[in-house]
């Protein structure tokens, strides 16, 4: 049977991983054992990866990232050149601590931007937006938008990656795509 994914000739694909239909997997990348790779994915030059790692459809990964065990990414997400993942609060190298990873969830249309570091066990939300070299140590609620190290949250993004000025009344149109959003209570929300 033909694979319905391209891998190219630099590529390592392990045995007993599930790569969706249209994924592309580029130059010196490592896709370990019984990670799942949705469809129409896009992995960049060295990236790895491992064991039991979830993507979603349409995840774009750039070059240089790493995704450990204890990752999983929902549909839409981008993931930004040399950005990291951890997945042990506190590793040593002569303790094993394997069967201790912490798990981190990367809601469905988030952004990470190039060289942010995410501190495992920390979720991103929906649509969330990190920074570049953002160091993110909580979890980020949905359409936040956060920088620095550590990152604090400084507005609110759209689904579009657009900043959003709420009004007096508490919403907010996107100007690309017109589409408009609610904010109550601190949590944002997409009016239908």
């Amino acid at each position: 049977m033909e694979k319905e994914y391209y891998a190219h000739p630099t590529a390592i694909i392990d045995e007993g991983c599930k790569i969706g239909k249209g994924t592309k997997v580029w130059h010196f990348s490592h896709v370990m054992n019984d990670c799942e790779l949705g469809e129409h994915c896009n992995l960049g030059q060295n990236v790895v990866v491992s064991p039991g790692v979830k993507l979603g459809n349409n995840v774009k990964v750039q070059n240089n990232v790493s995704i450990y065990t204890g990752v999983i990414c929902e549909d839409d997400v981008f993931l930004g050149p040399s950005m990291v993942f951890t997945n042990v609060n506190n590793p040593r190298s002569h303790v094993n601590r394997r069967g201790q990873y912490a798990k981190t969830i990367v809601k469905r249309g988030a952004s990470i931007g190039a060289n942010a570091t995410i501190v495992c066990g920390h979720d991103i939300g929906e649509f969330a937006f990190i920074g570049a070299g953002s160091v993110v140590t909580k979890n980020i609620p949905a359409y936040a938008l956060v920088v620095g190290n550590p990152a604090r949250q400084i507005g609110w993004m759209s689904e579009y990656g657009n900043r959003l000025e709420f009004n007096h009344e508490g919403t907010a149109e996107c100007y690309e795509s017109k589409e408009k959003y609610k904010l109550e209570n601190e949590v944002v929300s997409k009016l239908m």
